[in-house]
């Protein structure tokens, strides 16, 4: 009597990781939204920096006349996006390594992209929220003026996005160098110096040429450039170093860096802990 073979069953095809990422970035909203500690730094820090500086250097002026704290936005808008894509996701993604959740997703088959794009959408997500109320603040307690026009709400919408790539592609990178102790003191001291190298507390025309040289490396100076292009009166380009914004090279860098950080993190992202 002859056997009759039936079809082995087969797994069905995984989610596109696109799908996967979406998904991804519904609960990692969920995950930040649980973790006071996480969403009081990331929302109270730029405000309570804002509000300290504004209130130290009342009746300063910056270069052009313009007041500090419309001075400063600039500079603490772009530290914000620093703090919820670079050091926020290098900090989670290494602690999560160690812990032991990104075996869990690994075996259930999430694709690297799909967890890059969770990791991405909820930088972005939260960027949002966070400059919504860095700015709400800043006009209705130090009277900034908002950016006039679509132009510069426009400018405004491709630098913080620009600047969010690149930090998340960045932290995802960074947090393959070590332990999560590591990883987080490290990001850290280096997100410290290079907000004043970058020009965040400090006019950056005025500051050391070789610190201008060093910050004009990395992202962080150029995604300041780009809010102080935003908040800033045209007039105020003058006293930049290339007494332009620059538009086309902010755009360059951060595009660069967000490849750079891509290609980085396609060799180095790993699920599990090192041996």
């Amino acid at each position: 009597m002859t056997a009759v073979l039936t079809p082995a069953a087969t797994r069905p095809a995984p989610p596109p990781a696109l799908t996967i990422g979406l998904a991804r970035t519904a609960l990692e909203l969920r995950l930040f939204v649980r973790d006071p500690a996480q969403v009081v730094f990331s929302f109270a820090y730029p405000i309570v920096m804002l509000v300290i500086f504004a209130s130290v250097f009342a009746g300063e002026d910056r270069p052009g006349g313009v007041p500090f704290a419309q001075y400063f936005l600039a500079g603490i808008a772009a530290t914000g996006i620093m703090l919820t894509s670079f050091q926020a996701v290098g900090t989670a993604l290494a602690e999560e390594r160690e812990r032991g959740d990104l075996v869990r997703l690994q075996v259930i088959g999430t694709p690297p992209l799909g967890y890059f794009l969770g990791k991405a959408g909820q930088v972005l997500g939260t960027t949002v929220l966070q400059l919504a109320v860095l700015l709400t603040v800043a006009a209705t307690a130090y009277d900034v003026p908002m950016p006039d026009g679509a132009g510069r709400w426009l400018t405004f919408a491709w630098v913080a996005l620009g600047g969010a790539l690149a930090g998340t592609v960045l932290g995802i990178a960074v947090a393959s160098v070590g332990s999560s102790r590591a990883v987080g003191n490290g990001i850290s001291a280096f997100a410290i110096v290079l907000q004043f190298f970058s020009g965040v507390f400090f006019v950056f025309s005025e500051l050391p040429s070789w610190m201008q040289e060093v910050a004009a490396v990395f992202p962080l100076k150029w995604l300041v450039q780009g809010m102080r292009s935003v908040f800033l009166p045209d007039a105020a380009a003058a006293a930049e170093p290339a007494g332009s914004w620059e538009h086309g090279m902010i755009a360059l860098v951060l595009a660069v860096w967000v490849v750079v950080g891509l290609a980085v993190c396609s060799r180095t992202f790993r699920w599990r802990r090192a041996a």
